[in-house]
């Protein structure tokens, strides 16, 4: 790579002396509204020479290379009205002109007043229609429309993006049916590392809404764009300073009915501009405090000698706690109208406090009668409380505390006429820490148990002579788990006009990337024993909970259970009181070290055709080093040695964009790209665990592969002047190489020598194992449909129906594995890709005028494979959901407004189920949640 970085070099040192002798200028500038509020996305044309370039997100643009002369400058705006002024280009200079735009466009002849609601829509449109890859973008005020607390629950009106939810809020993001893993999440441009042990996902639920300006999402990808993006790339962009003064707070409050708490929210904004307008700043804070919870049954089923039937059988009561705190800042500095530095930070801190009250029947084994039908069960009977040390920071709640910060400088430098150049620098860190995480268990063996016969909703009655109070101490164990992720990151871009084309313009956009990661996950699990006995249950500080009101069926009891208190207040490092013993088969075979190096150099050149057609071509070059350590493993819980494995690969990664616009608002898009998806950090830890009691062996995969993708997407749109758009396209992506988990029930010496020729073997001669790792599968396609639709229906008569607007959007999408061995060793048939949702559903319907908004919003997503196992009647389903959320706001004065929420109406539970939807793996319910706030914005 040092090559490239020379090349940059040379041809900088090349190109500066060029622009002394330039006969042209440069025209920059700003658009913005009456309100100073910066439009991005807006196309700003130089006539009678065809030249145009589209502002940024601050407003700002450039246009490079202009003759000397008079020229007409114009911009046509969604919602505003047409702009036309005639300016001056000086020689060797830049001409500034800052364009202001006023409300209003004409539709049949009748001029469309914009609302709050559609201002954003506004600027979020106009940004679509002017990117060149096919993208959706949500701005800030469409985000406050929706009755969505974090990122994830806005990024679920999106088309073609579904989210799973944990606890009640969205928290991994799906497009357009690939999982997590397979796309990216930026902040302002840099990668947002994972707070998560061992994966790259991106917890959306980390960051409040109200924390972020913009989202944008790059359905297909530009050279310029980091690679590691095969469903999409989801960029947050945070607030800029403001052009002026602004002032902004929200205070709210809610209920949870689920467990009866308040919620309590707030968030500030505050911007201004210093030193002649030279210097912006604003600083932007959040805080939110949910008490609420959420009622749970699990069940575990398994197939054997012809019989299905529950082998472990959960009904678990959560108690949760989330305190998210947020606070971010951004700085700009105009040195000149050639030069601009910009400084931003966030950090979000989300602490989660959790006690968890498990009834557990585990263990069960059918009893059969004569005829070898199943009459009953038997089996352990376990009361588990999960909780944390009773200090002040864990209050004898499992707390799981998570911290992302990312801090970024970067500039934008005009050198001459004819180049200009970008670069930015960038430091994030991710982390979470579960310190004095405990556990406290009572158990009882041998119990006989009835079944309710509902596979949907099971319940398992133990025998009439069980009794709870007598249940004896199991086990007491404390864990602390901490992971770490950091990312340093560079990058530099240059841009010159290059055209082959006579009197069409065209540029070249060339540049370099590099990004330094290290993760690491360090944990620890210790069993405690009383020097004293305990006692049984009955006798220790417990608690009941009863069937009322619990959400999957009240005739569900969790029952009786030592209490959090008991169980936070226990001395366990007392070694009067307790005897302390590790237990490494909790921990040795996760702990990891991983560090990994890319380096990226890329190629753009975007080029109009003719009038109506633009083409982007490129490939972008990628080397990913890695450097990993893991642990040898004897039996769970002896560890012999550690075992490090380097790798690298280099992948290419070239494109090609269309974009055709037969007439004004009418846009056509095609586009072939590629991409790839790095393996999950644990899955290529080196270790190699064995279990010889089981004849079990698990082991990582360092040689596994990057998933690499070819895609091909077809996008029609058509937008309204009055704000709005008609949408629809067609996608598919070919993945080579993707990644899954294998399993081998005849694992044998031979075999094991083969794959790890520079590890102990511990396979017997003649035995045969289970071997279980994740490997590369051959191909998935993965095809789909998109279409849309966002419309203000201001062409209806009156007042009150023209007040109306919608907001559709449907996704279809199927995809089929191939390649994937089952449990014999036999390749599966009719096997999709995990995450691929086929069915994707958005609607709202609002209605607003000058003082009053309400929305009422709907969300479905079908069911879906969620994760493979050994055979088809052990995988996992993600099941069908459908959230139905209303919100209303209303302008007390001009500056202040009292506002209104409403969440998951429907009572929507997270389930799973396990082959077919009868069979029940989890079914988790939170009941809606309600919110009333004022929002103040000077």
């Amino acid at each position: 790579m040092s090559k490239f970085y020379q090349f940059i070099a040379l041809l900088f040192i090349f190109i500066l002396p060029v622009q002394a002798f330039a006969q042209s200028g440069v025209v920059s500038g700003k658009v913005t509204d009456h309100q100073k509020v910066s439009l991005p996305g807006a196309t700003v044309k130089l006539s009678p020479i065809n030249r145009y370039t589209v502002s940024t997100q601050t407003g700002t643009f450039e246009l490079l290379n202009v003759p000397a002369g008079n020229y007409e400058i114009s911009i046509d705006y969604l919602g505003y009205k047409p702009v036309r002024q005639s300016i001056t280009v000086a020689e060797g200079g830049n001409t500034r002109i800052d364009l202001v735009l006023e409300d209003g466009s004409t539709e049949m002849n009748a001029v469309i007043v914009m609302g709050d609601l559609l201002r954003g829509q506004a600027r979020a449109l106009n940004q679509q229609r002017s990117n060149q890859n096919i993208s959706n973008v949500i701005s800030s005020d469409q985000v406050g429309r929706f009755p969505d607390a974090n990122i994830g629950d806005a990024l679920k009106r999106v088309p073609g993006i579904t989210m799973q939810n944990d606890q009640g809020e969205a928290r991994n993001i799906i497009i357009r049916g690939l999982a997590s893993e397979l796309n990216s999440v930026t902040l302002n441009g840099d990668r947002i590392p994972s707070a998560e042990g061992d994966n790259r996902k991106v917890q959306m639920d980390l960051i409040p809404s109200d924390m972020i300006s913009v989202i944008e999402v790059n359905k297909t990808l530009t050279p310029d764009m980091d690679a590691d993006a095969i469903g999409g790339s989801v960029n947050l962009v945070t607030r800029a300073a403001p052009n002026g003064e602004r002032i902004s707070a929200t205070l709210a409050t809610g209920y949870n009915p689920i467990r009866e708490k308040a919620l309590y929210s707030g968030s500030f904004v505050y911007g201004n501009r210093f030193a002649d307008n030279a210097l912006g700043l604003v600083l932007s804070g959040s805080y939110n405090n949910n008490d609420y919870g959420s009622d749970d049954v699990e069940a575990e089923w398994v197939e054997e000698d012809g019989l299905e039937y529950i082998e472990g059988y959960e009904i678990r009561k959560y108690d949760v706690k989330r305190v998210r705190r947020s606070i971010s800042a951004a700085l700009d500095y105009k040195i000149n109208d050639n030069h601009i530095l910009y400084a931003t930070a966030m950090y979000n801190w989300r602490d989660d406090l959790e006690n968890r009250f498990k009834n557990e029947m585990s263990d069960m084994v059918p009893v059969l009668d004569g005829s070898g039908q199943i009459v009953g069960y038997e089996g352990t009977v376990v009361r588990e409380t999960k909780g944390g040390i009773g200090n002040s920071r864990n209050h004898s709640r499992r707390l799981e505390d998570q911290r992302m910060q990312n801090y970024s400088l970067r500039g934008e430098h005009l050198l001459g006429t004819r180049l200009d150049m970008d670069w930015s620098v960038n430091y994030s860190t991710a982390s979470e820490d579960r310190p004095n995480e405990r556990y406290i268990a009572f158990e009882q063996e041998g119990v006989g148990f009835t079944f309710n016969g509902d596979p949907r909703i099971p319940l398992f009655t133990p025998s009439a002579d069980f009794n709870a109070e007598s249940l004896e101490l199991d086990e007491i164990s404390e864990n602390h788990d901490y992971t770490n992720e950091t990312e340093f990151g560079a990058k530099v871009n240059l841009r010159v006009p290059f055209s082959v084309i006579n009197d069409q313009k065209g540029r070249l956009r060339f540049g370099a990337r590099v990004r330094i990661k290290t993760k690491d996950r360090d944990n620890i699990f210790n069993e405690y024993s009383p020097i004293d006995d305990l006692g049984v249950l009955g006798e220790v500080n417990n608690v009941f909970w009863p069937g009322d009101n619990f959400q999957p069926g009240s005739h569900l009891v969790p029952g009786l259970f030592a209490s959090s208190n008991l169980l936070g207040n226990l001395d366990l490092t007392n070694g009067s009181l307790f005897e302390e013993e590790a237990v490494p088969d909790e921990y040795l075979t996760v702990n990891y070290s991983a560090d990994e190096k890319i380096y990226a150099g890329y190629l753009r050149w975007d080029q109009d055709i003719t009038d109506e057609i633009s083409m982007i071509a490129g490939a972008r070059v990628e080397f990913t080093g890695i450097d990993y350590t893991g642990n040898l493993v004897q039996d769970e819980e002896e560890l012999t040695g550690t075992r490090n494995v380097k790798n690298d690969y280099v992948n290419v990664l070239p494109s090609l964009t269309f974009k055709f616009v037969p007439e004004e608002n009418l846009i056509f898009r095609l586009a072939a790209t590629t991409a790839l998806a790095r393996p999950n950090y644990y899955a290529l830890s080196p270790f190699v665990a064995s279990i010889p009691s089981d004849r079990e062996l698990l082991a990582g995969n360092p040689d596994l592969k990057a998933t690499y993708a070819y895609n091909l997407d077809m996008m029609v749109e058509k937008y309204f002047t009055s704000v709005g758009i008609i949408s629809g396209g067609v996608f598919y992506k070919q993945l080579d190489d993707f990644i899954y988990t294998y399993y081998d029930q005849s694992y044998s010496r031979d075999k094991f020598a083969a794959d790890f020729p520079d590890v102990q073997n511990p396979v017997p001669a003649g035995e045969k194992w289970e071997f279980v790792q994740t490997r590369n599968g051959e191909s998935v396609d993965v095809y789909g449909i998109e279409l849309a639709a966002q419309r203000q229906l201001d062409f209806l008569p009156g007042k009150f129906l023209s007040g109306f607007g919608v907001y559709a959007n449907y996704t279809y999408t199927k995809s089929i594995a191939k390649g994937i061995s089952n449990e014999d060793g036999d390749f599966r048939e009719d096997v999709s890709l995990p995450g691929t949702a086929p069915h994707m559903l958005n609607g709202s319907l609002s209605w607003e005028n000058e003082k009053f908004l309400a929305r009422l919003s709907l969300n479905y997503t079908a069911a879906y494979l969620d994760a493979l196992g050994e055979s088809a009647f052990s995988d996992a389903y993600y099941d069908e959901q459908l959230f139905l959320d209303a919100n209303a706001s209303y302008k007390v004065t001009p500056l202040l407004r009292l506002f209104a929420e409403a969440n998951n109406l429907t009572n929507q539970p997270l389930r799973y189920y396990q082959g077919i939807s009868s069979r029940t793996m989890q079914a988790e319910y939170y009941r809606p949640r309600y919110t009333i706030g004022l929002k103040l914005d000077l």
